[in-house]
C-alpha cells in the first residue's frame, strides 16, 4: 500500500514540475514579447512624450541648415558635401541600437536634405530653376524606403521638408522674386540690403500678401492634420512642414531688418 502510494507520488511529480516550467516559460515569453514591442522600430505608436520629441527634433533639423550648413557651404562646399557621409554613418550607428533607432531613422532623412543643400548651395545657387530638382535628389530613395516599410520617420521627414520647399519656391515664382534671388547670389554683400528691400516691396503688394496667406494656410493645415495621426513618422512630417513657416518668417525678418 505504502509502495503504491510513493510510486503514484513519484509519477505525478514530473508532471507538476513540467507544468511549473511551462508556466515560467510562458511568463518569460510574455516579458520578452513586451520588451521587443517596446523597442521595435516598426511599432507605429509611441508615448506622447516621444512623439513630441520627434516633432521637436524635426523642427530643429529643418532650421539647422539655415544657421549651420549655409555658412559652411558658401565657403567650404566640399566639406559640407563630405559631411553627408558622416551623417549617414551616424544615422546607421544609431539605428543599430533599439533605444536610439528612431533618432537614427530621422537623421537618415536629414542626410538627404543635407546632401541636396550641399550640392545646390555649393555649386548651383546662382540659378533658382535648379533648386527643386536638386532638393528632390532623395525622393526616389524615400519612396523606395516607404514601399519597403523601412525608415518611415526619416522618409516622411524628408518629404515634409521637400513639401515645404516646393511651396516656398512656388511663392517665389508667383511673387516674381526669382530675379532678386539671382541678383543676391551674384552681387557683393553691400548691395544685398537694397535687393532685399526691393523684394520686400513685392511681398507687401496685395498679390504677394494674398499668396503668402494662402500658402501659409496650406502649410498649417497639412502640418496640423499630420499631428492627428499620433504616429512618430507623421510627427516628423508635421515638424518639417510647420518649421517651413518658421524658416520663411526668419527670411522675411531679415529682409525687413535690411
Amino acid at each position: 500500500m505504502i509502495n503504491n502510494t510513493l510510486s503514484s507520488y513519484t509519477a505525478s511529480t514530473p508532471s507538476i514540475d513540467t507544468e511549473l516550467d511551462l508556466a515560467d516559460t510562458g511568463q518569460n515569453g510574455i516579458r520578452q514579447l513586451e520588451s521587443t514591442l517596446s523597442f521595435s522600430p516598426s511599432l507605429p505608436l509611441i508615448s506622447t512624450q516621444q512623439t513630441w520629441l520627434v516633432f521637436a527634433a524635426a523642427v530643429f533639423l529643418v532650421t539647422v541648415p539655415v544657421f549651420i550648413e549655409a555658412p559652411i557651404v558658401r565657403s567650404l562646399p566640399a566639406l559640407s558635401l563630405a559631411l553627408t557621409a558622416f551623417w549617414v554613418w551616424l544615422s546607421f550607428t544609431l539605428m543599430s541600437r533599439p533605444a536610439t533607432y528612431v533618432w537614427g531613422d530621422l537623421l537618415l532623412g536629414f542626410s538627404w536634405s543635407w546632401l541636396a543643400g550641399a550640392i545646390y548651395w555649393g555649386w548651383l545657387r546662382w540659378e533658382p530653376v535648379w533648386h527643386l530638382p536638386v532638393e528632390s535628389i532623395g525622393l526616389p530613395l524615400a519612396c523606395w524606403c516607404l514601399a519597403k516599410s523601412w525608415g518611415k520617420v526619416g522618409s516622411w521627414f524628408y518629404l515634409g521638408s521637400l513639401f515645404g520647399t516646393v511651396l516656398t519656391d512656388v511663392y517665389f515664382y508667383l511673387a516674381d522674386l526669382m530675379p532678386s534671388w539671382r541678383q543676391i547670389m551674384r552681387v557683393d554683400a553691400d548691395v544685398v540690403p537694397q535687393i532685399l528691400q526691393n523684394a520686400l516691396m513685392q511681398v507687401q503688394t496685395p498679390w504677394g500678401q494674398s499668396w503668402a496667406i494662402v500658402l501659409a494656410l496650406v502649410l498649417l493645415t497639412v502640418g496640423i492634420l499630420a499631428l492627428g495621426r499620433k504616429q512618430r513618422h507623421w510627427y516628423a512630417f508635421s515638424g518639417a512642414v510647420l518649421s517651413t513657416i518658421l524658416v520663411d518668417s526668419l527670411f522675411l525678418l531679415a529682409a525687413i531688418a535690411a
